[in-house]
């Protein structure tokens, strides 16, 4: 087989050019799908139509003379050299070939039109991949916009359609906490507490006294600080 096919393409039934009626019998009982390379001997007048017409190679697409090889594949023939691909046209030869409705291809022009390729590099997908927003990617080009550390398997969020790993999404445009500075991103689950314009983490949210934690409790604010209602009540007295 000339090159490499895509995993995608490995489980098409390859057409293989053969000659010999025992490696056609052996090609039926594996129910594979085969054209025949043949010659008309003396005597033999069957009829003939080379399948490129008008852009017939020999140059007449009903002649075949003695001694000249022709393919068959299902009900259409060509002659040996114009048995080729319709994208490169390089004669398909010993190679495997792949038809796609009336048209002929070459295993590697195949791939190269039909292929699936990634959205980041355009280049052909050929074993993998992941899909993000209805497109393919390679494992290796589906990375952090930031850091482009790879994503593939990881947790990441986005951000105007372009993938973040958490931590650089949580650097790059999280709420930071009042209390540690650090951001709080919510990815995994995180709980936070909101008030006026000022952002904590669960575990942040205590009594700047007491540090007794203020969370699911009543609260009062002192300047930039938040103390439970009891530290509140000593301040007064």
């Amino acid at each position: 087989m000339a090159g490499v096919l895509s995993e995608q393409f490995k489980g098409m039934n390859l057409k293989t050019k053969t000659v010999g009626e025992d490696r056609i019998r052996r090609a039926k009982e594996r129910n594979e799908d085969v054209a025949v390379l043949s010659m008309e001997l003396p005597g033999e007048k069957k009829t003939f139509k080379c399948c490129l017409g008008e852009e017939c190679l020999q140059g007449d697409p009903v002649s075949l003379p003695l001694g000249t090889k022709k393919m068959e594949y299902k009900t259409r023939q060509w002659h040996e050299k114009c048995f080729c691909c319709c994208m490169c046209k390089t004669p398909i030869g010993t190679q495997s070939f792949i038809p796609r409705e009336q048209e002929i291809f070459c295993a590697k022009c195949y791939e190269e039109k039909f292929a699936t390729r990634c959205i980041k590099c355009n280049k052909v997908i050929t074993s993998g991949g992941v899909t993000y927003k209805n497109e393919p990617w390679h494992r290796e080009c589906f990375t952090c916009t930031h850091c482009e550390k790879s994503l593939a398997g990881e947790r990441f969020t986005s951000r105007d359609e372009r993938p973040y790993c958490a931590e650089c999404f949580g650097e790059l445009f999280a709420k930071r906490c009042t209390a540690c500075s650090r951001p709080i991103t919510g990815i995994g689950g995180t709980k936070f507490i909101s008030f006026e314009d000022r952002h904590w983490h669960n575990d942040c949210f205590f009594c700047a006294n007491c540090r007794t934690s203020l969370v699911g409790r009543g609260f009062i604010t002192d300047q930039d600080d938040i103390i439970c209602p009891e530290c509140a009540k000593q301040k007064l007295m």
